[in-house]
Protein backbone atom coordinates (compact mmCIF):
# COMPACT_ATOMS: atom_id res chain seq x y z
CA UNK A 1 0.00 0.00 0.00
CA UNK A 2 1.77 3.51 -1.04
CA UNK A 3 2.08 5.57 1.94
CA UNK A 4 -0.73 8.76 1.55
CA UNK A 5 0.68 12.37 1.83
CA UNK A 6 0.28 14.82 4.68
CA UNK A 7 -1.57 17.48 3.81
CA UNK A 8 -1.80 19.66 6.59
CA UNK A 9 1.03 19.24 9.39
CA UNK A 10 1.04 21.15 12.87
CA UNK A 11 3.21 21.44 15.50
CA UNK A 12 3.33 23.51 18.80
CA UNK A 13 1.08 25.35 17.96
CA UNK A 14 0.24 28.79 19.79
CA UNK A 15 -2.32 30.98 20.12
CA UNK A 16 -2.34 33.17 23.32
CA UNK A 17 -4.93 36.74 24.22
CA UNK A 18 -2.55 38.94 25.59
CA UNK A 19 -3.36 42.23 27.68
CA UNK A 20 -2.14 43.93 30.27
CA UNK A 21 -2.49 42.26 32.96
CA UNK A 22 -2.43 38.90 31.34
CA UNK A 23 -1.56 36.28 28.88
CA UNK A 24 -4.36 33.60 28.00
CA UNK A 25 -3.05 30.55 26.59
CA UNK A 26 -6.25 29.82 24.36
CA UNK A 27 -4.04 26.70 22.16
CA UNK A 28 -1.42 25.46 23.72
CA UNK A 29 1.15 23.36 21.70
CA UNK A 30 -1.11 21.57 19.47
CA UNK A 31 0.04 19.17 17.16
CA UNK A 32 -2.00 17.12 14.76
CA UNK A 33 -1.86 15.81 11.11
CA UNK A 34 -4.33 15.49 8.59
CA UNK A 35 -3.29 12.85 5.65
CA UNK A 36 -4.40 13.69 2.09
CA UNK A 37 -8.05 12.56 1.63
CA UNK A 38 -8.50 11.78 5.07
CA UNK A 39 -11.07 13.20 7.61
CA UNK A 40 -9.71 14.08 10.90
CA UNK A 41 -12.36 15.01 13.34
CA UNK A 42 -11.17 17.36 16.64
CA UNK A 43 -13.72 16.91 19.57
CA UNK A 44 -13.90 18.53 22.84
CA UNK A 45 -16.18 20.45 25.30
CA UNK A 46 -17.36 24.10 24.41
CA UNK A 47 -13.72 25.85 25.38
CA UNK A 48 -11.50 23.26 24.77
CA UNK A 49 -9.89 25.50 22.01
CA UNK A 50 -11.25 23.58 18.67
CA UNK A 51 -12.23 26.39 16.83
CA UNK A 52 -9.57 28.51 18.15
CA UNK A 53 -6.96 26.03 16.64
CA UNK A 54 -9.18 26.41 13.38
CA UNK A 55 -8.52 30.04 12.92
CA UNK A 56 -5.43 30.04 13.60
CA UNK A 57 -5.02 27.62 10.55
CA UNK A 58 -5.90 29.85 8.75
CA UNK A 59 -4.67 33.29 10.35
CA UNK A 60 -7.93 34.21 11.27
CA UNK A 61 -7.31 34.93 15.12
CA UNK A 62 -9.24 37.99 16.10
CA UNK A 63 -6.72 41.03 17.31
CA UNK A 64 -5.13 43.23 18.15
CA UNK A 65 -5.05 40.99 21.57
CA UNK A 66 -5.34 37.21 20.02
CA UNK A 67 -2.12 35.98 18.46
CA UNK A 68 -0.45 33.54 17.42
CA UNK A 69 3.26 33.24 19.17
CA UNK A 70 4.71 29.97 17.83
CA UNK A 71 4.85 27.00 16.27
CA UNK A 72 4.43 25.39 12.18
CA UNK A 73 1.22 25.45 10.13
CA UNK A 74 3.02 23.39 7.33
CA UNK A 75 0.10 22.81 4.37
CA UNK A 76 1.65 21.21 1.55
CA UNK A 77 5.20 22.55 1.56
CA UNK A 78 4.28 25.96 3.10
CA UNK A 79 4.39 27.28 6.49
CA UNK A 80 1.35 29.11 6.53
CA UNK A 81 2.50 31.38 9.81
CA UNK A 82 5.44 32.66 7.29
CA UNK A 83 3.03 34.03 4.86
CA UNK A 84 1.81 37.53 3.67
CA UNK A 85 -1.33 38.82 4.41
CA UNK A 86 -2.11 38.66 0.27
CA UNK A 87 -0.75 35.29 0.59
CA UNK A 88 -2.95 33.66 3.02
CA UNK A 89 -5.74 35.66 1.61
CA UNK A 90 -5.16 33.04 -2.10
CA UNK A 91 -5.17 30.19 0.19
CA UNK A 92 -8.39 31.27 1.94
CA UNK A 93 -11.44 29.94 0.06
CA UNK A 94 -9.02 28.27 -3.09
CA UNK A 95 -6.79 25.45 -1.15
CA UNK A 96 -8.37 25.53 2.26
CA UNK A 97 -12.40 26.53 2.95
CA UNK A 98 -13.98 26.66 5.84
CA UNK A 99 -17.38 26.25 6.92
CA UNK A 100 -18.36 28.11 9.93
CA UNK A 101 -20.31 27.27 12.92
CA UNK A 102 -23.68 29.49 11.90
CA UNK A 103 -24.50 29.77 8.86
CA UNK A 104 -26.39 32.54 9.14
CA UNK A 105 -24.08 35.01 10.66
CA UNK A 106 -21.61 33.31 7.79
CA UNK A 107 -23.52 34.68 4.52
CA UNK A 108 -24.28 38.22 3.74
CA UNK A 109 -27.90 38.97 4.07
CA UNK A 110 -28.39 42.26 1.42
CA UNK A 111 -26.52 39.69 -1.78
CA UNK A 112 -28.28 36.75 -3.64
CA UNK A 113 -26.60 33.32 -3.06
CA UNK A 114 -25.82 33.50 -6.60
CA UNK A 115 -23.92 36.48 -5.75
CA UNK A 116 -22.29 34.94 -2.92
CA UNK A 117 -21.13 31.93 -4.84
CA UNK A 118 -20.27 33.56 -8.04
CA UNK A 119 -17.98 35.90 -5.89
CA UNK A 120 -15.59 33.26 -4.67
CA UNK A 121 -15.61 32.03 -7.83
CA UNK A 122 -14.35 34.88 -9.80
CA UNK A 123 -12.29 35.75 -7.22
CA UNK A 124 -10.04 32.46 -7.33
CA UNK A 125 -10.89 30.87 -10.17
CA UNK A 126 -10.89 34.04 -12.85
CA UNK A 127 -14.18 33.15 -13.84
CA UNK A 128 -16.51 35.37 -16.17
CA UNK A 129 -20.14 36.11 -15.15
CA UNK A 130 -22.02 33.61 -16.65
CA UNK A 131 -19.63 30.56 -16.39
CA UNK A 132 -19.70 31.51 -12.70
CA UNK A 133 -22.98 31.57 -12.35
CA UNK A 134 -23.32 27.78 -14.14
CA UNK A 135 -20.58 26.59 -12.08
CA UNK A 136 -23.07 28.08 -8.98
CA UNK A 137 -25.73 26.37 -9.64
CA UNK A 138 -23.63 22.73 -10.42
CA UNK A 139 -22.59 23.65 -7.30
CA UNK A 140 -26.15 23.96 -5.89
CA UNK A 141 -27.40 20.60 -7.42
CA UNK A 142 -24.38 18.59 -6.23
CA UNK A 143 -25.59 19.85 -2.45
CA UNK A 144 -28.42 18.33 -2.83
CA UNK A 145 -30.90 21.63 -3.95
CA UNK A 146 -33.54 20.61 -6.95
CA UNK A 147 -34.45 23.98 -7.84
CA UNK A 148 -30.71 25.67 -7.84
CA UNK A 149 -31.49 28.22 -10.78
CA UNK A 150 -34.36 29.44 -8.35
CA UNK A 151 -32.22 29.19 -5.22
CA UNK A 152 -29.61 31.57 -6.82
CA UNK A 153 -31.42 34.59 -6.78
CA UNK A 154 -32.69 34.15 -3.12
CA UNK A 155 -31.32 35.55 -0.14
CA UNK A 156 -30.24 34.01 2.51
CA UNK A 157 -33.33 34.77 5.35
CA UNK A 158 -35.44 32.84 3.05
CA UNK A 159 -33.45 29.60 3.52
CA UNK A 160 -34.12 27.43 6.54
CA UNK A 161 -31.09 26.37 8.49
CA UNK A 162 -30.37 23.44 7.01
CA UNK A 163 -30.60 24.86 3.38
CA UNK A 164 -28.06 27.73 4.68
CA UNK A 165 -25.56 25.49 5.67
CA UNK A 166 -25.64 23.54 2.19
CA UNK A 167 -25.23 26.84 0.92
CA UNK A 168 -22.17 26.90 3.00
CA UNK A 169 -21.14 23.53 1.92
CA UNK A 170 -21.07 24.78 -1.87
CA UNK A 171 -19.65 27.57 -1.11
CA UNK A 172 -16.86 25.74 0.34
CA UNK A 173 -16.55 23.21 -2.01
CA UNK A 174 -16.57 25.72 -5.00
CA UNK A 175 -13.06 25.91 -5.72
CA UNK A 176 -12.12 22.24 -5.03
CA UNK A 177 -10.22 22.95 -1.83
CA UNK A 178 -7.55 20.38 -0.45
CA UNK A 179 -8.57 20.56 2.48
CA UNK A 180 -12.08 22.01 4.24
CA UNK A 181 -12.17 23.01 7.71
CA UNK A 182 -16.20 22.20 8.89
CA UNK A 183 -16.77 24.48 12.53
CA UNK A 184 -20.04 22.62 13.66
CA UNK A 185 -21.44 21.92 10.44
CA UNK A 186 -24.57 19.95 12.40
CA UNK A 187 -25.02 22.31 15.16
CA UNK A 188 -28.73 23.25 15.90
CA UNK A 189 -30.14 21.04 13.12
CA UNK A 190 -32.43 18.09 13.56
CA UNK A 191 -30.90 14.55 12.99
CA UNK A 192 -32.41 14.31 9.35
CA UNK A 193 -30.68 17.42 8.18
CA UNK A 194 -27.65 16.90 10.23
CA UNK A 195 -27.33 13.30 8.60
CA UNK A 196 -27.86 14.52 4.86
CA UNK A 197 -25.47 17.21 5.74
CA UNK A 198 -22.70 14.61 6.80
CA UNK A 199 -23.85 12.22 3.71
CA UNK A 200 -22.89 15.86 1.46
CA UNK A 201 -19.87 16.05 2.62
CA UNK A 202 -18.45 12.76 2.57
CA UNK A 203 -19.50 12.74 -1.23
CA UNK A 204 -18.14 15.84 -1.89
CA UNK A 205 -14.77 14.20 0.19
CA UNK A 206 -14.96 11.90 -1.90
CA UNK A 207 -15.45 13.04 -5.16
CA UNK A 208 -12.41 15.81 -5.04
CA UNK A 209 -10.45 13.72 -2.51
CA UNK A 210 -10.54 16.54 -0.50
CA UNK A 211 -9.43 16.63 3.26
CA UNK A 212 -11.57 17.16 6.55
CA UNK A 213 -10.79 18.89 9.51
CA UNK A 214 -14.03 18.53 11.50
CA UNK A 215 -14.68 20.17 14.66
CA UNK A 216 -17.35 18.89 16.78
CA UNK A 217 -18.32 18.18 20.16
CA UNK A 218 -20.72 15.05 19.18
CA UNK A 219 -19.37 12.04 18.86
CA UNK A 220 -22.30 10.73 17.20
CA UNK A 221 -21.21 12.74 14.34
CA UNK A 222 -17.33 11.48 14.61
CA UNK A 223 -18.09 7.86 14.13
CA UNK A 224 -20.05 8.46 10.69
CA UNK A 225 -17.71 10.46 9.47
CA UNK A 226 -14.03 10.29 10.94
CA UNK A 227 -10.88 8.27 10.11
CA UNK A 228 -9.15 9.89 12.93
CA UNK A 229 -9.80 11.43 16.15
CA UNK A 230 -8.06 14.53 18.19
CA UNK A 231 -9.38 15.10 21.70
CA UNK A 232 -9.12 18.23 22.84
CA UNK A 233 -9.30 19.93 26.51
CA UNK A 234 -7.90 22.92 27.92
CA UNK A 235 -6.19 24.48 24.64
CA UNK A 236 -4.05 20.54 24.65
CA UNK A 237 -4.35 17.01 22.48
CA UNK A 238 -5.46 15.10 25.15
CA UNK A 239 -5.56 12.01 22.68
CA UNK A 240 -4.94 11.56 19.23
CA UNK A 241 -6.26 7.85 17.65
CA UNK A 242 -8.14 6.46 14.98
CA UNK A 243 -11.75 6.49 15.30
CA UNK A 244 -12.30 2.57 15.40
CA UNK A 245 -9.32 2.42 17.73
CA UNK A 246 -10.27 5.65 20.05
CA UNK A 247 -14.39 4.04 20.44
CA UNK A 248 -13.11 0.33 21.01
CA UNK A 249 -10.55 1.58 23.60
CA UNK A 250 -10.02 5.03 25.04
CA UNK A 251 -7.06 5.36 27.38
CA UNK A 252 -7.83 9.02 28.80
CA UNK A 253 -10.29 9.42 31.63
CA UNK A 254 -11.65 12.48 29.61
CA UNK A 255 -12.05 10.57 26.49
CA UNK A 256 -13.73 7.69 28.46
CA UNK A 257 -15.53 10.27 30.06
CA UNK A 258 -16.90 11.65 26.78
CA UNK A 259 -17.65 8.24 25.47
CA UNK A 260 -19.54 7.12 28.63
CA UNK A 261 -22.18 10.38 28.28
CA UNK A 262 -23.04 9.26 24.89
CA UNK A 263 -27.06 8.00 25.95
CA UNK A 264 -27.03 4.20 24.78
CA UNK A 265 -30.30 2.94 22.94
CA UNK A 266 -29.92 -0.56 24.53
CA UNK A 267 -30.27 -1.65 27.98
CA UNK A 268 -32.16 0.25 31.16
CA UNK A 269 -30.40 3.26 32.47
CA UNK A 270 -31.34 4.93 35.37
CA UNK A 271 -29.31 7.99 35.09
CA UNK A 272 -26.89 9.66 32.14
CA UNK A 273 -23.52 9.46 33.10
CA UNK A 274 -21.36 12.86 32.83
CA UNK A 275 -18.13 14.26 33.50
CA UNK A 276 -18.45 16.52 37.32
CA UNK A 277 -17.25 20.52 36.79
CA UNK A 278 -15.96 22.33 33.77
CA UNK A 279 -13.44 23.07 31.50
CA UNK A 280 -11.37 25.60 33.64
CA UNK A 281 -11.04 29.40 32.32
CA UNK A 282 -7.95 30.04 30.05
CA UNK A 283 -7.07 32.76 32.80
CA UNK A 284 -7.38 29.93 35.22
CA UNK A 285 -5.98 26.82 34.31
CA UNK A 286 -5.12 24.80 37.32
CA UNK A 287 -1.23 23.54 38.61
CA UNK A 288 -0.45 20.21 36.92
CA UNK A 289 -2.97 18.02 34.55
CA UNK A 290 -5.89 20.35 33.57
CA UNK A 291 -8.26 17.55 33.75
CA UNK A 292 -7.49 16.79 37.72
CA UNK A 293 -9.64 18.88 39.42
CA UNK A 294 -12.44 16.16 37.52
CA UNK A 295 -11.02 13.09 36.50
CA UNK A 296 -11.74 9.82 39.03
CA UNK A 297 -8.00 8.35 38.09
CA UNK A 298 -6.25 11.24 39.08
CA UNK A 299 -3.42 10.65 41.98
CA UNK A 300 -0.89 13.28 43.77
CA UNK A 301 1.52 13.69 40.75
CA UNK A 302 -1.25 14.68 38.82
CA UNK A 303 -1.78 17.84 40.82
CA UNK A 304 1.87 18.81 40.86
CA UNK A 305 3.40 18.02 37.12
CA UNK A 306 1.83 18.25 33.63
CA UNK A 307 1.56 15.44 31.47
CA UNK A 308 3.42 15.15 28.38
CA UNK A 309 1.22 13.78 24.89
CA UNK A 310 3.29 10.57 24.70
CA UNK A 311 2.97 7.88 22.20
CA UNK A 312 1.67 4.48 23.68
CA UNK A 313 2.11 1.11 21.98
CA UNK A 314 -1.84 0.69 21.33
CA UNK A 315 -1.05 3.64 18.04
CA UNK A 316 -2.59 6.26 20.82
CA UNK A 317 -1.27 10.00 21.66
CA UNK A 318 -2.42 10.30 25.41
CA UNK A 319 -1.55 13.09 28.00
CA UNK A 320 -1.85 10.81 30.90
CA UNK A 321 0.33 9.93 33.49
CA UNK A 322 -1.46 6.34 33.88
CA UNK A 323 0.40 5.49 30.94
CA UNK A 324 3.82 7.05 31.48
CA UNK A 325 6.64 4.89 33.05
CA UNK A 326 5.87 4.67 36.65
CA UNK A 327 2.78 6.97 36.51
CA UNK A 328 0.56 4.51 38.18
CA UNK A 329 -0.78 5.30 41.50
Amino acid sequence: MVAISVLLDIKNLQTHFISKNETVKAVDGIELSVKKGETVAIVGESGSGKSMTALSILQLVPGPTGQIVGGEVKFIDKDLLQLSDSDMRRIRGNDISMIFQEPMTSLNPVLTIGEQITEVLRYHLKMGKNEATERAIELLKAVGFSRAEEIIKDYPHRLSGGMRQRVMIAMAMSCNPKLLIADEPTTALDVTIQAQILEIMKDLSNEFDTSILLITHDLGVVSEVADKVIVMYAGQVFEDAPVDTLFDEPLHPYTQGLLDSIPKIEGKIERLSSIRGNVPLPEEMPKGCRFAPRCPKAFDRCFAESPDLIQHESGHRVRCFLYDEGGEE
